[in-house]
């Protein structure tokens, strides 16, 4: 499937977000109620790859910071400041990862789009699926102008990721992102970005 479809929900109401559909998954928004999920997103942030990459601004560990991390998200996609969305298997629901389009800001028309897969769902392009589904949602249906996609300094993989879908390399930003699993030092990240006005990408 190469088509990008959603499921619309009336548009009168803040909340759920629509479901997404295209190349072989499905995004549904996370639930901070169910503990597959609550799991399923603790060992995403527990993930040694994750960690080697992110550090977010506040450190999950257990069951419950991850409930409560998950509720954060989930009420950012009901006050329209983010949208989490739960990256499955279209045809099986198996959880594979998430990806998020986050810091939503009306105004400017601009957000930023970040992601992560579960270790055994790596290596069969799950992200790029992700992000090219995610982000045509966004940049269309959404009505966001710009999107921003950021990544450590070093992570060739999200580097291609983002080329793949037709987000360009606009710089180095010189320190703008934590060191890995500290607070108190900062990385160089690289800067990519796409436009609505851009041409759709052909995802492989």
């Amino acid at each position: 499937m190469t088509s990008v479809d959603a499921q619309h929900t009336d548009p009168r109401s803040p909340s759920p977000l629509p479901d997404l559909y295209g190349y072989g998954v499905r995004l549904r928004l996370w639930d901070a109620e169910s503990d597959a999920d609550v799991a399923a997103w603790l060992r995403g942030l527990t993930d040694p790859e994750f960690r080697r990459w992110n550090t977010p601004l506040k450190q999950v560990d257990d069951l419950a910071g991850a409930r409560e991390s998950l509720r954060g998200k989930v009420l950012a996609s009901t006050d329209g400041s983010g949208a989490s969305y739960c990256v499955t298997d279209a045809a099986s629901g198996a959880v594979l990862g998430h990806i998020g389009v986050n810091a939503i800001d009306s105004v400017l028309s601009v957000a930023r789009v970040g992601y992560w897969v579960l270790p055994e769902a790596r290596g069969q392009g799950i992200a790029t699926r992700a992000l090219a589904v995610a982000s045509r949602w966004a940049l269309t249906d959404l009505g966001i102008h710009r999107l921003e996609l950021g990544h450590a300094l070093g992570h060739e993989a999200s580097c291609r990721i983002a080329e793949r879908c037709g987000f360009r390399y606009e710089g180095t930003l010189r320190g703008a992102m934590f060191e890995a699993g500290r607070y108190d030092a900062f990385r160089d990240e690289h800067l990519h970005g796409r436009i609505a006005t851009d041409p759709e990408p052909q995802v492989p």
